[in-house]
């Protein structure tokens, strides 16, 4: 799923192309992508950008008289923009935006159909969008450890929990536990003041870091190579493959269709977490550290194997 430094660096390819441009023309590829039925479409052919913004992880353009189009990536979902004379692409979109200066396109990859699109008329309409998410990169520490401490969960349900942080998902609260050196399944109610410290460090470097490193990267083109697995990211993606600050391979928690990255020796003082599907069929088999790991590795690697 894009998140925050991908989002932005979206956002400020768009307000280059879009702003003060006028939308001249829009259709749809898929019924289900519009999840809203007033204003219509139609509504809002005709009318001038006046900015693009971004909301947690959904992207806003902003058009005359305060409408705007809203839209949620989700996992798979990714915009592609062709200046208006130039050769398009022939991949199938499930909406088309066409403006004075070009067409902007949303695709979607696989089957699933997660992306979604919102109409919306009129600033109230809109901030029931807003998930309350706390936007670190304007917070002060003070702010970061009480929205952090004001509910109890693991800190990787914490991060990436929109109501508590804006923009924050899956691939880069990976890379910021493994930056501030803890486990993700650390209940927010047990951080000393000193990891409170360190997460709030981390998640900041992280972001301005990947933010600086996505913008460089697309050199002022419109970024076409989004993606949640880097061959630059620390943990996130990387399985079994060897930490770069200690050498450990990587490991990892599946549950649902997320999984999350973590490095044993460099955040949970060497243990293994649970991998819940795995750890039911090995039970007291399941390697507790890196030890055990070491020694009746090459067992639990293969049953691994067979359930990737």
């Amino acid at each position: 799923m894009p998140e925050l430094p991908d989002i932005t660096v979206y956002v400020e390819a768009l307000r280059d192309r879009l702003g003060g441009h006028q939308l001249v023309g829009a259709r749809l590829g898929s019924p289900f992508l519009l999840r809203t039925v007033d204003p219509p479409l139609s509504a809002l052919i005709g009318r001038r950008v006046n900015g693009v913004e971004r909301m947690g992880k959904r992207i806003v353009v902003v058009l005359d008289d305060d409408y705007f189009i809203v839209l949620h990536l989700m996992i798979a979902g990714r915009l592609h923009w062709v200046a208006r004379g130039a050769k398009g692409s022939r991949r199938a979109s499930l909406a088309a935006f066409e403006f004075d200066t070009g067409t902007l396109t949303l695709t979607e990859a696989g089957s699933k159909r997660r992306a979604s699109l919102y109409l919306v008329h009129g600033r109230a309409a809109l901030a029931e969008h807003e998930r309350g998410g706390l936007e670190v990169l304007a917070a002060s520490p003070a702010e970061f450890v009480a929205r952090l401490r004001s509910e109890n969960h693991t800190l990787k349900r914490a991060l990436t929990d929109p109501r508590l942080f804006s923009g924050i998902g899956n691939a880069y609260s990976d890379e910021i536990l493994h930056r501030a050196r803890l486990s993700p399944v650390k209940l927010t109610s047990r951080l000393t003041d000193d990891e409170a410290a360190r997460l709030f460090d981390a998640t900041r470097a992280i972001l301005i870091e990947w933010t600086d490193r996505l913008r460089g990267e697309s050199g002022g083109d419109f970024p076409e190579k989004v993606t949640a697995f880097r061959s630059e990211m620390a943990v996130h993606g990387k399985f079994r493959q060897p930490c770069p600050v200690c050498g450990t391979p990587v490991q990892r928690i599946r549950y649902a269709d997320n999984e999350t990255n973590y490095c044993p020796t460099c955040q949970t003082d060497g243990k293994l977490l649970a991998d819940r599907a795995l750890s039911r069929i090995l039970k007291d088999d399941w390697p507790k550290n890196l030890d055990d790991w070491e020694r009746g590795g090459r067992r639990t690697a293969g049953a691994n194997r067979e359930g990737d």
